[in-house]
């Protein structure tokens, strides 16, 4: 035993030093991190260890952080941390952290908020330079390889010889972080409500950025940004504005046109890199696809648009073939690159699709703009450029036949796709993310009263209740005990509200009010009347966030705005709602000011303006009451039915009028005379 003992220690050391100077990452479970695993950069995932490291070592921090489909990601690790040279500098002179933002967003949203604050570009991968106390001194985004070995070099001298310059500005930049938000932004709550000038205000400070030519704002590259829509298409609904109404639906057409959306496989790319929403970011978002679901859905019932329809059930048909996993839920993304080329998966040589389209070639090639030369990079990114209509006309063909042409070519192209290698599936499923999608699934169903969608919905909603909620706590993904951040209980509380309103199952609702119960307790700070993104349970980091702003996705404080208001007007529980327009007041400045980056906010701010319908059906034909008018699109309103008599509100002191199905429209609990036919309902509305 005496020759064993030193011998087996001297192996634990050698193990000891090996983990802590490694690649960690085959231990991941994340798809970004596993993609860097083989790095020679010796990386290691966030962690107490991995920070208590840095301190001993007293070594700068590099936080690395990107996800999976993110394109420049992939550029940066070919150029870079593959790269032998470049991973001697970083092990030798970092400690080096990679960060997946979709199972981090608390990391990710405090330091792209420091490289902000240093009047840096934000995007990914975020590159961010910390001290080893994890505060922030420098950062950016994708670094050629020249640029980050000269980046590096400079930063490993500063530490050594301007250490405390680098920790005076580190100090300054953690300062500014911790800042409150009600300082930071000047919030002061005032009269929640807006008044007719100030309404004006909000659309004339959105309206002055419209692109008239192309659709959306006036910018590249561009972004969907539904949320902004979504308050066009209330703004209209509430004053009238047939320009709001105009440009709502300009917008909509132009990116169901363009080459952001997959007009063979449904779906739509995070964004789109010119002004005419023609070549996409090839990446495809869960988060987006959900959001604009519920944007077409809404389109479609103010409309009747057939364009509209199409895009849903074609995204719909796509969230089934490609994103749904068999337990219900829903993978958070597929990859912009695939075979290492950008948009490779997804693009069309002309001789492609002339042997795809025979005799009708002439006049596809000109409805999907394909070029022999190609649209795009000596390829072609198919976008519709004339409708459908006009190629009847010019090519002397029946509309119908048009139609059936269109629709018999997709699905030939759509076969001959998937004989391509995929892009890179990111098979994590994301409660928020999921939530997002089932008020999509929820809307559509509305919309258009497709069966298959409501199953789906089902489905996806049964997950979420079974498998991501446990013992009242909301986790961020199933099988890992990890509570959710404030966005995945904003979207699911919203998803569950909206399904209900679907498909009148109680459960939901109660659920909904126990995980407001739930971030009440653990999220909400009195003081700022405003939502942490982080419950108190959480890891601490150098600060604590709240989410303001709406950006690709609606702040979580803005939807759980209106998800007080429309909860508590559900279930009669005044300080729910009033907690709700409290938020709103605190912002209603910034609402004014930026509705650009405030648009959700500006949509709860313009319901509360004006009445809230209740609209409230008893009776055994609740549900096709409900159906009918739930294709109408009716913003400002809860909708609530019962097949059975029930003494829960709203339905106390509610009764069939002569056995026949009855519908209550009522404001603040004041109700108009009760009828019991839908087309009067709709007068008192």
């Amino acid at each position: 035993m005496k020759k064993i003992i030193p011998f087996l220690f001297f192996i634990s050391c050698i193990n000891t030093e090996d983990t802590r100077h490694m690649n960690e990452l085959s231990k991941s479970t994340s798809p970004y991190l596993l993609q860097h695993a083989k790095n020679p950069v010796h990386w290691k995932e966030w962690s107490q260890e991995a920070l208590s490291i840095a301190k001993e070592e007293d070594k700068p921090i590099i936080v690395s952080i990107g996800y999976s489909s993110c394109h420049w990601c992939h550029v940066m690790e070919k150029e870079s941390f593959e790269d032998s040279t470049v991973a001697r500098l970083m092990n030798e002179n970092f400690i080096n952290i990679k960060v997946d933002r979709e199972e981090r967003p608390d990391v990710d949203q405090v330091y792209m908020d420091a490289v902000q604050t240093m009047g840096l570009r934000g995007g990914w991968p975020l590159n961010v330079l910390l001290t080893p106390d994890q505060k922030p001194f420098y950062g950016g985004t994708y670094f050629p390889k020249e640029g980050w070995i000269n980046l590096l070099n400079s930063i490993t001298e500063a530490f050594e010889n301007k250490r405390e310059k680098i920790n005076e500005s580190a100090e300054a930049f953690t300062k500014n972080l911790q800042l409150e938000e009600s300082k930071k932004y000047s919030l002061k709550g005032t009269a929640h409500q807006l008044s007719g000038d100030e309404v004006n205000l909000i659309y004339n400070n959105l309206s002055s950025k419209f692109d008239s030519i192309n659709g959306g704002v006036k910018k590249s590259p561009k972004f969907p940004m539904p949320s902004v829509w979504q308050y066009l298409a209330v703004h209209h609904l509430l004053t009238n504005d047939q320009k709001a109404r105009g440009h709502f639906e300009f917008t909509l057409e132009k990116i169901a046109d363009g080459g952001i959306y997959d007009h063979i496989g449904g779906g739509f790319a995070r964004y789109s890199t010119d002004e005419e929403w023609h070549i996409p970011h090839f990446e495809k978002m869960l988060y987006d696809n959900g959001q604009l679901l519920s944007l077409y859905a809404n389109g479609f019932k103010i409309s009747k648009n057939q364009k509209f329809e199409e895009v849903i059930r074609e995204t719909v048909e796509w969230l089934s073939r490609e994103m749904l996993d068999e337990s219900g839920g829903f993978y958070s993304a597929l990859d912009a690159d695939s075979e290492g080329e950008e948009g490779k998966f997804y693009v069309w040589q002309n001789k492609e699709i002339k042997d795809l389209a025979k005799e009708n070639y002439g006049w596809l090639a000109e409805y999907f703009d394909v070029r022999e030369e190609g649209n795009w990079e000596h390829k072609n990114v198919l976008r519709s450029v004339i409708a459908k209509d006009k190629i009847a006309e010019k090519f002397n063909i029946p509309i119908d036949e048009v139609e059936v042409s269109i629709t018999a070519f997709k699905r030939l192209a759509l076969l001959e796709r998937e004989k391509r290698v995929r892009p890179g599936l990111d098979h994590k499923i994301i409660a928020g993310w999921n939530g997002l999608t089932l008020t999509g699934l929820s809307d559509a169903y509305q919309a258009i009263q497709d069966s298959l969608i409501l199953d789906l919905a089902r489905k996806n909603a049964k997950f979420i209740k079974t498998e991501l909620i446990k013992d009242g706590i909301l986790n961020r993904f199933p099988n890992k005990e990890m509570e959710g951040f404030m966005e995945d209980y904003a979207a699911v509380i919203q998803s569950f509200i909206r399904y209900y309103e679907t498909t009148l199952d109680r459960d939901y609702l109660n659920i909904a009010l126990k995980l407001v119960e739930r971030v009440d307790e653990h999220f909400y700070d009195e003081h700022e009347k405003l939502y942490y993104f982080t419950g108190d349970k959480s890891q601490a980091l150098i600060a604590r966030k709240k989410e303001l702003f709406d950006n690709v996705i609606p702040s979580s404080n803005s939807i759980m705005a209106r998800n007080l208001i429309h909860l508590g007007t559900h279930l009669y529980r005044d300080e729910l709602v009033e907690k709700g327009k409290a938020m709103i007041a605190n912002v209603k400045e910034l609402i004014i000011k930026e509705p650009e980056y405030m648009s959700n906010w500006a949509l709860s701010a313009l319901e509360i303006t004006n009445p809230m319908a209740e609209i409230i059906i008893v009776g055994p034909n609740a549900d096709d009451f409900i159906n009918k008018i739930n294709t109408k699109y009716i913003p400002n309103k809860i909708i609530a039915g019962t097949t059975e008599h029930s003494n829960l509100p709203p339905f106390t002191n509610k009764s069939m009028i002569n056995n026949e199905t009855t519908i209550y429209v009522c404001y603040d609990k004041t109700c108009q005379l009760p009828v019991t036919t839908l087309k009067k309902a709709l007068n008192q509305l």
